[in-house]
């Protein structure tokens, strides 16, 4: 999953996008209002966290701007204004969570887990489907009951694939998923992953969709 985390302070941006980086998500820093709002509307992303108190443009003004364009990206507020008017403010403007500074990690990543999943349409913590399930908290994965052991970028595309069934992603779909600006990316690095993963959790998992990328098939009823 790609967020985008919002954040003037360099000593919390710094802290957080090792926390998130370390649960395997590939973020994207920026420090002002102008340059958020310029990123949002030329990149997607899974979730935007963002705080209020911006230079050069002020988050709230970012968010309107957002949904202003129709982008229903999940965004999660994260700023020490916690006034209950401001959070109200908040929430209105468009934005789906509030968390005040300063935070506990653990609930900052629970957070981020709740909107995700709520995004791809689930309401159960655990995926599960075609004998294969992932628990997003422990990072656990079972394949017919068996622990699995992936590595960092496998399970991120297992989990893009997973959490919405029948959901054709082309490789540059998953490349932009997994990989920030700072990452290098090798030419054939989505189809080794791929690879890895037919070869742990059987090759009829994820399919090739010629022409076109990689699913995971729904079940038919």
């Amino acid at each position: 999953m790609r967020l985008l985390l919002v954040e003037d302070d360099v000593m919390i941006g710094e802290a957080v996008l090792d926390l998130l980086r370390g649960e395997g998500y590939a973020v994207d820093w920026v420090k002002d209002g102008q340059l958020a709002d310029q990123v949002l509307h030329d990149q997607d992303y899974d979730l935007v966290l963002l705080d209020l108190g911006l230079p050069k443009c002020d988050g709230l003004d970012v968010l309107q701007r957002l949904r202003a364009r129709k982008n229903r990206v999940p965004v999660l507020i994260a700023t020490a204004r916690d006034a209950l008017a401001q959070r109200v403010q908040g929430l209105d403007c468009g934005a789906d969570d509030y968390i005040i500074k300063p935070y506990e990690f653990d609930e900052l990543l629970a957070r981020i887990r709740a909107l995700l999943r709520r995004a791809s349409g689930r309401a159960e913590p655990v995926y599960e489907h075609m004998g294969v399930s992932i628990d997003p908290v422990t990072r656990e994965v079972l394949a017919q009951g068996q622990p699995v052991t992936l590595s960092a970028r496998e399970w991120s595309v297992l989990e893009l694939l997973l959490a919405r069934p029948g959901l054709v992603l082309s490789r540059k779909q998953l490349e932009d998923k997994l990989y920030s600006w700072r990452d290098e990316v090798s030419s054939n690095a989505v189809e080794v992953y791929i690879h890895g993963l037919r070869k742990k959790l059987g090759s009829d998992l994820i399919q090739n969709v010629r022409g076109v990328g990689y699913m995971i098939p729904r079940v038919k009823p």
